[in-house]
């Protein structure tokens, strides 16, 4: 780079900090976070790679015990400006007007002239600190942006697989997007000349690297984004699997039967399960008579086609928490907000920080890969905003009438029509993905319906328009957020389904935003659609018929991914909205005060980061109630018992606090790692028979560390035991599972599966004395995919992309 526009812009960026600087104003109180994968991207990893990953490992074993000071112990300074966290050192950059100094843990704090400075300079910085990232997600998203069949592409990124694209996908995908933000009028268009800077910042890096990369494009940017929604951001989509098991219950059970056992186990309505906002907000109510669906013939998909539907619902991940508490509860009479998404454990990380100011816009935060200059989560001068992902339902599958035999002509509206094609391109080692299209979507594969073959299709409410999801972080960054009704109408533009948090000096909000669509009324939302053409969608759920509330009388917004409200029926691929979900551990641990700091909202976040729902929820009471109706078979499957209700009793935690490769509590993790499948089974086999594989391979076997706490049948556990030691509940199943709804035969049932338990673990740990068992933390510690960062740490189960801890004092003068 010349001397002369390293002085210059060294310069004119300096005077240009002190003008932004000296006219803003902070009016945070407390404003710190943590990014654990950290802000460094490179390989070798240079030292110092791992601090805020040691940091964010200090929090784990102070439990619930988490003092003040320790807060700017374990979470850096989230404030504006890079005084907080020197020594510093200016970056420079070949662009007048931009500066760029790096603070003690590497984040950049950028000053602009205006805007399109900040997005010229973020995409230098994308490029600068995430370009290996860049360089191995770009390919793979576009099949995330066509939503090609079968391909989890965030898969293809972690395992470092080599992809190579064609034109016609390029062509696809930017068509369809800039159409998307053309159509958005003025906002739209400011949205692609951000984007058009962004990518211009990121192309000077790469040329100042003298990289290889060929230059980043606006399909690179589209398809980035399209990625972020199909892993975190999107719901439903898994009928046909969902439907085979319906089909196969029928064929044993009963048409009535088996429909009554099925409508149990999808949790569709559930008013027993948590939410995070108290007030009802109906949606997708199945219909006393659907004549809109098609019930897939059970075990009739092609191989191909069972792992492309399978893949639409595995690409959810759903992991994220945020905790809000009002200032009537709190000790300094203003919000507390501990929040942040969960997006796993990654080097380079999946998220990279910035700070961003220029005349009128000052915010810091976590931005994602594509962000166009936007922050993902973060803070302005005076709010925060988070989000969790929601998994309303956003996605269906069609089912295709075949014509005159041919597997790719189809009838729609009363004709023939003929398929698209769609050559993606090449997956190394895994070759050329080709697929078909109708109307609806990609062709997911062929199966039958009452013998009759079909083809699934998949239409998904965001499809084409992913990029508009960088309309609420726009909103947010340039600080056209100001209080309750205009955080409301950012969130209402985005096309995926998350919940997303909002905190100022006097409130604390969520809204359950996405594109979700109205269907026919003769369409039960459960279930396969007919696509004939008579059943389409009708529009779009209107922004204020979302869930949406602030300063609840509770004085608590809690949110897990679970539900968002009462009344808003769960996507056909959430069958675990029922009686138990994970967010009631934040529920419990903020209900033991009454009035709380940021420490002790902190702490109640972070002691649910290793508890073990399994036993610290009411499971547990459902387990051991049946359990002690009745004598254990034997005195070792007393005392596995006795142990796991002592450590329910010390708060139910897998913390090693000692790091010394060992959980605390001893013999009382691993039992229940070991027992908990095997009574999720005995619960449900007497109904299920037969299809209990097919119920576990949607559902998972078990409830654990490895699924977050979340799946492995627990909901249908809990109630069904609850239910038959006489717990009323308001929505009770009408199928009595465990011992066919007899007590006596549940209880042998259930002992059987502790002895199975017992035999296993005495055979693995050489001893058949159950307080001389052991169980293994070292095991369940944390790794940073792929391997290049070696660290590890404790297990926790709390947010990773970043988490904030924030309480505002004051505003700037204009609400609204």
């Amino acid at each position: 780079m010349p001397r002369s526009i390293t002085v210059a812009g060294a310069v004119l960026g300096s005077v240009l900090a002190f003008a932004v600087s000296a006219s803003a104003k902070d009016y945070a109180g407390t404003a710190l976070n943590i990014i654990p994968s950290g802000q460094y991207g490179g390989v070798p990893v240079p030292a110092g790679a791992d601090e805020q990953a040691r940091m964010y490992d200090g929090l784990t074993p102070l439990f619930d015990q988490v003092a003040p000071d320790d807060l700017t112990k374990y979470f850096k300074s989230e404030h504006f400006g890079a005084n907080d966290s020197c020594p510093c050192r200016n970056e420079p950059v070949p662009r007048r007007g931009v500066k760029i100094v790096r603070d003690r843990f590497d984040v950049p704090h950028i000053t602009g002239r205006n805007r399109l400075d900040l997005d010229w300079a973020a995409g230098w910085v994308l490029i600068e600190d995430r370009g290996l990232l860049v360089a191995q997600g770009r390919y793979p998203a576009r099949f995330a942006a066509l939503d090609a069949p079968g391909i989890d592409a965030f898969s293809l990124v972690t395992g470092l697989k080599s992809v190579t694209v064609t034109k016609q996908a390029d062509r696809i995908i930017t068509r369809q997007q800039t159409r998307a933000l053309l159509r958005h009028g003025r906002e739209g268009r400011a949205l692609l000349r951000d984007i058009d800077m962004y990518i211009k910042g990121a192309n000077a890096r790469l040329r100042f690297e003298k990289s290889s990369q060929a230059p980043i494009t606006r399909a690179d940017i589209y398809s980035v984004n399209a990625l972020a929604g199909q892993i975190f951001g999107q719901g439903g989509g898994d009928e046909t699997r969902r439907s085979m098991l319906l089909s196969g219950l029928q064929g044993r059970l009963g048409a009535e039967q088996g429909k009554t056992v099925w409508s149990d186990l999808t949790d569709h309505m559930d008013e027993d399960t948590p939410t995070t906002i108290s007030q009802r907000f109906p949606y997708e109510e199945v219909p006393a008579n659907a004549t809109g669906n098609a019930i897939v013939d059970n075990g009739s998909m092609t191989p191909a086609g069972t792992r492309a539907v399978a893949n639409a619902a595995r690409t959810h991940r759903n992991m994220s928490n945020f905790l809000m508490v009002s200032g009537r509860r709190s000790t300094n009479g203003h919000p507390l907000f501990v929040a942040g998404p969960q997006i796993g454990y990654f080097y380079p990380g999946l998220t990279l920080e910035m700070d961003l100011k220029a005349p009128g816009i000052e915010a810091r935060g976590a931005a994602m890969p594509a962000g166009a200059g936007n922050l993902l989560i973060g803070r302005g001068p005076d709010f925060a905003w988070t989000l969790t992902s929601a998994g309303s339902d956003t996605n269906d599958q069609f089912v295709e009438t075949l014509c005159g035999g041919s597997d790719t002509k189809y009838l729609y509206k009363g004709r023939c029509r003929r398929m698209g094609f769609v050559d993606a391109g090449t997956i190394a080692g895994q070759g050329r993905v080709q697929y078909h299209t109708t109307v609806h979507g990609p062709v997911l594969g062929y199966a039958t319906v009452g013998g009759r073959k079909v083809a699934i299709s998949f239409k998904r409410s965001s499809h084409g328009k992913d990029v508009l999801w960088q309309l609420m972080f726009k909103r947010m960054t340039d600080g056209k957020v100001s209080g309750l009704k205009s955080f409301y109408a950012a969130a209402a533009t985005s096309p995926f389904t998350f919940n997303v948090g909002y905190a100022d000096d006097r409130n604390i909000a969520t809204y359950s935003a996405g594109a979700l669509p109205l269907r026919d009324k003769r369409v039960d939302p459960r279930l396969p659609t007919i696509g004939t053409g008579q059943y389409e969608w009708k529009g779009w759920l209107k922004p204020l018929a979302h869930p949406h509330e602030a300063n609840p009388a509770s004085g608590v917004l809690n949110n897990w991914n679970n539900k968002p409200a009462p009344g808003f029926g769960s996507s056909d691929s959430e069958w675990t909205y029922g009686s138990i979900q994970r967010v009631q551990m934040l529920n419990a641990n903020i209900a033991k005060r009454q009035s709380h700091d940021l420490a002790s909202v902190t702490g109640a976040m972070n002691a649910a980061a290793t508890q073990d729902i399994r036993v610290a929820g009411s499971v547990m009471d459902g387990i051991a109630g049946v359990l002690q109706t009745g004598p254990a078979p034997s005195a070792r499957s007393q005392q596995m018992l006795d142990l796991l209700l002592a450590w329910r009793a010390q708060g139910a935690s897998r913390v090693d606090r000692e790091a010394d490769g060992s959980i605390d509590a001893g013999a009382s993790a691993t039992i229940m790692d070991t027992v908990y499948p095997k009574v999720a089974d005995a619960v449900l086999a007497p109904v299920l028979g037969p299809q209990l594989g097919q119920l576990s391979e949607l559902e998972g076997v078990t409830n654990s560390t490895r699924s977050g706490f979340t799946g492995g049948r627990i909901n249908y556990v809990d109630k069904d035991l609850r239910s038959l030691l006489g717990v009323p509940f308001k929505s009770p199943f009408a199928t009595k599972f465990c011992g066919a709804g007899d007590l006596a035969a549940c209880r042998a049932s259930l002992w059987q599966a502790f002895e199975d338990a017992g035999n296993e673990l005495a055979a693995q740990q050489g001893t058949d004395d159950p307080s001389k068992w052991t169980s293994n933390a070292d095991a369940e510690r944390i790794k940073f995919a792929p391997g290049l960062l070696t660290t590890t740490i404790r297990y926790t189960n709390r947010p990773s992309g970043i988490q904030q801890v924030l309480s505002f004092t004051g505003h700037r003068a204009k609400r609204r």
